[in-house]
């Protein structure tokens, strides 16, 4: 029997109107809030740090059910699919924890 499921997320962002770091740390910050705020997730920037329009993202969620967290992953994916910037590829993976 499952003890539920985490969602890992990992999605690149481009910001093509940017033209510099502090405005995408603004940018990187506000979203990270967002999805925290919004969805309950735990987020870092893990790649990109020094580039200005560009970052990768790595989300983590957390559910009961599988298709509860399968809605959950592809509500986060449309609202960022949704800003002011390009979610240019999300990746997805889930684990079962206790299973190897």
């Amino acid at each position: 029997m499952a003890t539920g499921y985490v969602g890992i997320l990992t999605v690149e962002l481009h910001f093509p109107e940017n033209g510099s770091l502090k405005g995408k740390r603004k940018y990187v910050k506000s979203t990270k809030a967002h999805l925290h705020e919004r969805f309950r997730a735990s987020v870092a920037e893990v790649d990109h740090h020094d580039l200005w329009q560009r970052s990768t993202l790595t989300v983590a969620c957390a559910a009961r059910e599988h298709g509860e967290l399968r809605d959950l992953l592809d509500a986060v994916v449309r609202y960022l699919g949704s800003q002011d910037f390009e979610l240019m590829r999300a990746d997805r993976e889930v684990i079962v924890p206790g299973e190897r």
